[in-house]
């Protein structure tokens, strides 16, 4: 068998920054993103006809978690993280070839002089992400009303209420757009990005990356408390 190696054909700008707090799967967080093509794929006439399309397939490279040697199993957030299932039951970023795809939202084609962007939303990897291919999703073949989901059964629940101190809520006053971040906080949070055997706990204090912001919260029960944006 031959080997194969793949070229990057754009990098990933999104406001996730590290792996904590980056959503699970597409979709789940509407935070906009969007894809820097590179050359010499940053031609206009490689996307043309693809305006007509609401969703695009996106691949990528989950450069971050590559390892020297692959497990034949994994453990699932969606099961706790203490059952084991096989890495092809499973979307981990520990993989064999470390390949991601995630269906998003194509919300415009933008040309910035020699930067050509795609603008999507609902991608849910970390900012610098590289990625190998796009394809536009066809809901006809792409779409399977009949499929069964095996242990992954329906949306994870928006478990926590998110509340914001006096303080927060002034330091997002600073913040371009302060709004639209105040709402992306809020769907990161609710989610409840904790390691699955953290979630268990009723109490703690945490902190995440988003954008270029450090943000401080802490729990008690099922209800966050952002303290600070910094």
């Amino acid at each position: 068998m031959e080997n194969y190696s793949l070229q990057p054909i754009g990098l990933v700008h999104s406001p996730y920054k590290e792996k904590f707090g980056t959503p699970r799967q597409p979709g789940l967080v509407n935070a906009h993103c969007s894809i820097e093509l590179l050359p010499p794929y940053n031609q206009m006439d490689a996307l043309k006809g693809l305006e007509g399309f609401s969703h695009i397939w996106v691949s990528f490279i989950f450069h971050q978690a590559i390892r020297d040697q692959w497990q034949p199993t994994v453990r699932p957030p969606r099961l706790g993280g203490n059952e084991k299932v096989g890495v092809f039951a499973s979307r981990s970023p520990f993989r064999p070839n470390n390949l991601g795809l995630s269906v998003v939202k194509l919300l415009s084609i933008e040309q910035q002089s020699e930067k050509l962007l795609l603008h999507v939303e609902g991608l849910d990897v970390i900012d610098g992400t590289p990625v190998v291919d796009i394809k536009p999703y066809i809901p006809y073949v792409d779409a399977i009303p009949a499929a069964t989901e095996g242990f992954a059964t329906g949306a994870p629940e928006k478990k926590l209420a998110v509340e914001f101190t006096e303080q927060a809520e002034q330091q997002l006053k600073a913040v371009e757009n302060p709004e639209q971040f105040r709402q992306l906080i809020i769907d990161v949070l609710q989610l409840d990005p904790r390691p699955a055997y953290k979630q268990t706990q009723e109490q703690g204090e945490y902190g995440i990356s988003l954008d270029n912001y450090n943000i401080r919260w802490s729990v008690n029960h099922l209800n966050v408390t952002v303290l600070e944006v910094s």
